[in-house]
């Protein structure tokens, strides 16, 4: 039995590996297609900021977004821009039977992952998608690392 669209949705908490196939299409681990499923997915919204991650929005999710990238205000042109490079790498799209999702060629090639494996993360209302080396630049640990455990540990985190 499918669960129903909006029922008790949990993000998965943990990242998965995964592959973009030789016709563009990313497979969904399981655990994301089915979060995405009890979130109502049916159309989805695949796009970028800079061209070195995915970001997989349901379109109801990436509505929001827009709307608060063309907001006024004092960076109004920031929303503008960033707006601009969405449209420019994104691209409207299904999860198809097999749960997988076309990414848009421009994106695609730009993150170099046609017909390469993927990392895939839920984070901030929406599916991240990242190659593998640039998972693993953005996991390599920081300088500052200490310096960011002290910050979140004074707020609580243990």
């Amino acid at each position: 039995m499918e669960t129903p669209p909006n029922a008790e949705a949990r993000r998965p908490r943990s990242t998965y590996g995964s592959r973009v196939d030789e016709k563009g299409r990313l497979k969904l681990p399981a655990e994301v297609a089915r979060y995405l499923k009890t979130l109502g997915a049916a159309d989805i919204y695949v796009t970028s900021f800079d061209g070195h991650s995915a970001r997989i929005y349901i379109n109801t999710e990436w509505e929001k977004q827009e709307a608060l990238l063309e907001s006024p205000g004092e960076h109004s042109d920031w929303g503008e821009t960033l707006l601009r490079r969405a449209r420019a790498y994104g691209g409207e799209t299904t999860i198809d039977n097999q749960e997988r999702v076309l990414m848009p060629t421009r994106l695609r090639r730009a993150m170099g992952v046609e017909n390469q494996p993927v990392m895939v993360t839920c984070m901030k209302g929406h599916v991240e998608v990242l190659s593998e080396p640039e998972f693993e630049k953005k996991l390599a640990p920081e300088a500052d690392s200490d310096a960011m455990l002290r910050h979140f540990s004074s707020l609580g985190l243990r």
